[in-house]
């Protein structure tokens, strides 16, 4: 039995998630002392496919089809669950991200496969097949047993960290005869934000709370951004309050993240909050109260004023460039 997993591209180029999902995907195989394939759905470029190489995929089944270029779930469902089930797969990985969410519920469905989301290492053990995962917003871990003959689970994002292992290529081209009906989605024009990083695969995130006082003071936020190459985001307040675009919320009802590095500029620290950022590398609070919940679960923080510290460490950064 082998181990199959979903590597998704953007726009034909792969991310730091997909890399990381075939370091996780090679490591399971060699516990299971199985093969590993890496799937690729879309149209991308041969040197792209081989970059997987780098972290251990030596054969990836690549299905070039244009049609599939935009994610829909039950098409790309159905691919990789005729996969599986072709190359007799009992572990269908993918990343939890939002392609991860939409189509590992319905694989699992199809294969009558159990299914755990939002893994954080590797399996605790193998028979019986133990996985762990976060549960109480962070609180707490969760061990959960997936007894069923074929398996399906999704891998949190930094959960695992990138390792390298170069190795040579197998490309395979891969046909599937699917149903027209399948298609009834179609995207007929996309509009896309342009100079702003999306918040999922932002490896630092400098986000800030309602410590700014007032939207207008927002520039100096950005401009540590732009300095560290880092994307914005702000406490749920500060969106409910239109001082922020609600993409921009990351916590418990927002989006939740996983950066190597997250500034938390003026954030009080409420569990909703810390939900969403608990998986974080590194945590810098900043904020004027020295009893903030936030520096509970901050790896430095720093006693200020965010408008006087914010422009002294924009101004540190930049100087040591």
């Amino acid at each position: 039995m082998s181990v199959i997993a979903f590597a998704k591209n953007w726009n034909g180029k792969f991310k730091n998630s997909s890399y990381e999902l075939v370091s996780y995907t090679k490591n399971l195989a060699s516990q299971l002392n199985t093969k590993f394939i890496i799937v690729s759905i879309g149209e991308v470029k041969e040197e792209e496919l081989k970059s997987l190489g780098k972290y251990g995929a030596e054969r990836i089944i690549s299905v070039n089809n244009s049609q599939m270029n935009t994610l829909t779930s039950r098409v790309y469902a159905q691919v990789i669950s005729e996969l599986a089930e072709k190359e007799g797969a009992s572990t269908i990985i993918m990343s939890d991200n939002e392609s991860g969410k939409a189509i590992a519920p319905r694989i699992s469905v199809k294969m009558k496969a159990g299914m755990v989301a939002a893994v954080l290492e590797l399996p605790i053990t193998i028979n019986p097949f133990v996985v762990k995962k976060g549960a109480f917003s962070g609180k707490a871990f969760e061990y959960v047993q997936i007894d069923s003959p074929v398996k399906v689970i999704t891998i949190a994002k930094n959960c695992f960290g990138l390792k390298e292992n170069q190795v040579d290529v197998s490309i395979e081209e891969y046909a599937p005869q699917l149903d027209a009906s399948l298609f009834k989605i179609q995207v007929l024009e996309e509009e896309k934000q342009t100079n702003r990083m999306d918040l999922a695969d932002a490896d630092i995130v400098v986000s800030a709370g309602r410590g700014m006082r007032s939207p207008d003071n927002w520039g100096i936020v950005e401009e540590l951004a732009a300095v560290l190459g880092a994307a914005t985001a702000c406490s749920r307040p500060v969106s409910d309050e239109g001082w922020r675009g609600h993409e921009e919320h990351v916590g418990q009802t927002g989006k939740v993240i996983a950066p190597n590095l997250y500034f938390a500029a003026g954030i009080s620290g409420a569990i909703q909050h810390v939900a969403g950022i608990s998986r974080s590398k590194c945590i810098v609070a900043i904020n004027t109260d020295p009893e903030a919940p936030i520096f509970g679960v901050a790896n430095y923080g720093i006693i200020g004023d965010v408008m006087d510290v914010l422009p002294k460490l924009t101004k540190a950064i930049s100087n040591s460039k």
